[in-house]
């Protein structure tokens, strides 16, 4: 049996103390299996990929009680083919935090298959979280077609109706893509004051915010006119804190989809779900440090060449963009940013190997 190779960063040690919380809304993991590191039977699927168990962790002395008001609410959607990412994000979360036992996930899925849901419960036996499905044919008309065929995937669009989706007494969650890495305690990023704002993520003011739109939408005066009152920056919606009591209230789902009506009648924009964001809220957001969102990791969305990390500090990885690095690390070809993304990976080929 394959030994655990360890991460770089600190691992907590350890077994969580407690059993999972369902919720009638939505599908939870049950607890079984031990926690040695093992490996997970073959899915009867060959599409969903074999995972070895999860490292169990569980809190510092200094944690609140999982089951008081100290829980952290993450978001993501779940898809087989991303799969290896999210379970990825889930090992990074857990292992650099602070307090593990405090999380509750909430994966949006459009279509579920039940090796997905079996891979989850067997890698990561004590996790609490819910699934939820995201209805396509809420944007299946909404939808234009873009720059990159994977931007135009409806669960892609899923971030949009998060606050319908999950449980009402929900009122702040953190959306990650599954396409990244935390290296620091994500509950810093969740406990970020708002001051008032529906959303707060990493700004980047230095970036060609005209870039985004195309030139009919500059050129029509009645557009252009969008982003008066308000000094408007590129935020990544990957890496995102929202107030979703705040969302609802506000009725932003809707104001996006109106943008996305607009996009289908004057292709205003050639990006999937990030420009409709950015309509609604470049300018208005609650900006947060940019180390927790080290975004196109992944290249550009056409070719995706390798590119190097930004300087300074460092809390979150991001592989944006068309290059992954489960599939670069695969084809023997990886970038030198995707050996970061590598001691996470909870993979396990079928293929016959020695260390088996």
């Amino acid at each position: 049996m394959a030994s655990w190779s360890p991460s770089p960063f600190p691992l907590l040690a350890g077994l969580l103390s407690f059993l999972l919380l369902c919720r009638p809304s939505a599908t939870s993991a049950t607890p079984s299996g031990g926690i040695h590191h093992s490996f997970i039977r073959k899915p009867s699927s060959p599409e969903i990929p074999l995972f070895r168990e999860a490292p169990a962790f569980r809190n510092g002395e200094a944690c609140s009680s999982p089951l008081s008001n100290a829980t952290i609410h993450v978001a993501m959607t779940l898809d087989a083919n991303y799969l290896r990412g999210t379970m990825a994000a889930v090992l990074s979360i857990l292992q650099h935090s602070t307090c593990p036992e405090n999380f509750e996930f909430h994966f949006l899925f459009v279509q579920l298959e039940p090796e997905v849901l079996s891979s989850i419960n067997s890698t990561f036996p004590y996790l609490r979280f819910g699934v939820y499905r995201f209805d396509p044919n809420r944007v299946r008309g909404k939808i234009s077609k873009s720059i990159r065929q994977a931007l135009d995937q409806p669960l892609n669009y899923a971030r949009i109706y998060l606050a319908d989706l999950i449980p009402t007494d929900v009122r702040r969650v953190v959306y990650l893509d599954s396409d990244l890495v935390v290296v620091d305690d994500i509950a810093e990023l969740w406990q970020v004051d708002l001051e008032g704002k529906v959303l707060a993520a990493p700004e980047y003011c230095h970036a060609n915010f005209t870039k985004y739109f195309t030139e009919l939408f500059w050129s029509d005066p009645v557009l252009a006119r969008t982003f008066e009152g308000r000094r408007p920056c590129y935020f990544n919606t990957g890496v995102m804190v929202v107030d979703v009591e705040k969302w609802r209230q506000g009725g932003y789902t809707q104001k996006v989809e109106e943008w996305m009506a607009v996009q289908k009648q004057k292709r205003i924009y050639h990006l999937g779900s990030l420009p409709p964001f950015l309509l609604v809220l470049a300018g208005n957001i609650k900006p947060v440090d940019h180390r927790w969102n080290q975004h196109g990791l992944g290249g550009d969305n056409l070719e995706g060449k390798c590119r190097a990390l930004h300087p300074g500090p460092i809390s979150l990885l991001h592989w944006s963009g068309k290059g992954k690095p489960w599939l670069r690390l695969d084809s023997r070809k990886p970038c030198t940013v995707d050996h970061l993304w590598a001691p996470y990976d909870l993979y396990r080929s079928s293929k016959p190997s020695l260390e088996e």
